[in-house]
């Protein structure tokens, strides 16, 4: 499936552990992981305040979940994290080793 981005795109989840994210809702003023679209990838961060992961993931509306595909940086030396109980913030960014970017000058 494709890759998707969209903007303002940021849920909340409690997932614990290095499983796959369940989506509990679109934070007010953003829009829900559902735009990506069912079965399609996008590119994730998710953090509760102190630990951090960016990856790419697999959106699926059964469920509502996120799938963690690739971790491609994070607070546990590049691995999953091992999420503790908590809320935690989920959303769709740009990672800076996947961007393409020209030197202006």
């Amino acid at each position: 499936m494709p890759l998707v981005l969209k903007d303002r795109v940021k849920e909340t989840t409690t997932t614990v552990s290095t499983g796959t994210y369940t989506l509990a809702g679109a934070v007010v003023g953003y829009q829900a992981f559902s735009v990506i679209g069912d079965g399609n990838t996008t590119y994730y961060a998710v953090t509760n305040g102190t630990d951090w992961e960016v990856g790419i993931g697999t959106y699926t509306s059964s469920g509502t979940t996120l799938s963690r595909d690739t971790i491609l940086e994070s607070s546990n030396s590049g691995n999953a994290v091992n999420w503790s109980a908590g809320p935690k913030d989920i959303f769709v960014t740009y990672p800076a080793e996947r961007s393409a970017y020209s030197e202006g000058g």
